[in-house]
């Protein structure tokens, strides 16, 4: 009687595909009530202390020409009415028009989140590049002097404030030492030589490239660290608490402890058997980690003039234009809940144990 065998371990693959597969749509299906949460948070929020044209030209246009530009643009409507017209032509790809620049807010969304999404890359780059060697580290030399050094610099890492970060950095490599730019994405000579690419990207890094010019590769490399650096350190602290304590833990598994009983070398214990169990918290905490860097850019950005999504958010929220700041918003809350998504797609392909 051989043939149930067979039979019975299809539906079990099927089964675990399926949930593979309803734990996938479940999270993707997320993102859509997550956005529109924020989205309406954040449209009611601003409009607490009056409309957009009121707050942004209030002390510069007569109450007859305020009164008449309200009029103009719906704001003398019932707050629910310019809501469910806000929601129809977000749904249209119409996020609507500054008030201080008369810039369509698709064209800023376009133009400066790239710029953020580059800071954010180098950021994690750094955060990995740090955490996981210094996090391995920490786990090997458990309870000796390196192990202590680590721990207290990662918890002043992840608690000191950014923009302090940022300033500190900038006043010992720029002021100081003279060997980084003070801010900016790229030098004056650099920006007049990438208008040599008929079609640019909003990746300076990637049309330095594209030029093939080693001088504007190192120049937007050269601006970009100070702010990566600033922005990483905070997830590295993290990232390598979250090593150190989990290496720890899959290190004293029966299974590194049969591999050593072999005469498995510790430090091969390490990379090639504990090391992967132990980075399966990072990744789920990566969705998490990017929303802190999203929060975090705004500081960064501004510290270092680095012209993106938190720079340009700080602007309009001093300028009080609240059009741009609601689509800025709803664009780093689009960032954020994606991120998530495919962090939790990634650890669930990791991780088994990972469904609904």
């Amino acid at each position: 009687m051989p043939t149930p065998a067979p039979a019975a371990a299809a539906p079990k693959a099927r089964r675990g595909l399926g949930g593979l597969g309803r734990y996938i749509l479940v999270r993707f299906a997320l993102i859509i009530p997550t956005v529109l949460i924020l989205m309406t948070v954040v449209f009611f929020l601003m409009r607490v202390t009056g409309d957009p044209i009121t707050a942004a030209q209030g002390g510069r246009l007569t109450p007859e020409e305020l009164a008449a530009r309200r009029a103009a643009a719906g704001y003398d409507r019932p707050l629910i009415v310019q809501y469910l017209e806000y929601l129809g032509n977000v749904l249209r790809g119409d996020f609507g028009t500054t008030y201080t620049d008369h810039t369509p807010v698709v064209r800023i969304l376009l133009t400066y989140g790239a710029a953020t999404a580059e800071l954010v890359v180098y950021a994690v780059i750094v955060a990995l590049a740090l955490g996981i060697p210094l996090g391995m580290i920490a786990a090997r030399r458990r309870d000796r002097w390196p192990d202590a050094v680590l721990r207290i610099s990662a918890i002043l890492a992840y608690a000191t404030p950014v923009f302090f970060v940022g300033l500190l950095l900038k006043l010992i490599f720029s002021v100081a030492l003279g060997w980084l730019p003070v801010a900016g994405r790229i030098s004056n000579r650099g920006e007049l030589a990438m208008g040599q690419i008929l079609n640019p990207s909003p990746f300076y890094l990637l049309d330095a490239i594209r030029l093939g010019s080693p001088e504007l590769i190192a120049d937007a490399l050269s601006h970009a660290i100070l702010p990566a650096l600033a922005l990483g350190l905070l997830t590295g602290g993290i990232f390598l608490r979250l090593v150190r304590t989990n290496l720890i833990g899959t290190l004293e598994m029966p299974y590194v402890d049969s591999a050593r009983s072999r005469g498995v070398r510790e430090g091969r214990l390490a990379t090639r058997h504990a090391l992967r169990p132990a980075l399966i918290p990072i990744i789920t905490v990566m969705g998490m980690q990017i929303a802190m860097m999203l929060g975090g850019a705004v500081l960064t950005e501004t510290t270092f003039e680095w012209k993106g999504l938190g720079y340009m958010l700080a602007q309009y929220m001093q300028a009080r234009d609240y059009v741009a700041v609601q689509g800025i918003v709803m664009m780093l809350a689009v960032i954020v809940a994606v991120s998530n998504f495919v962090v939790d797609v990634i650890a669930a392909l990791i991780d088994p144990r990972v469904r609904y």
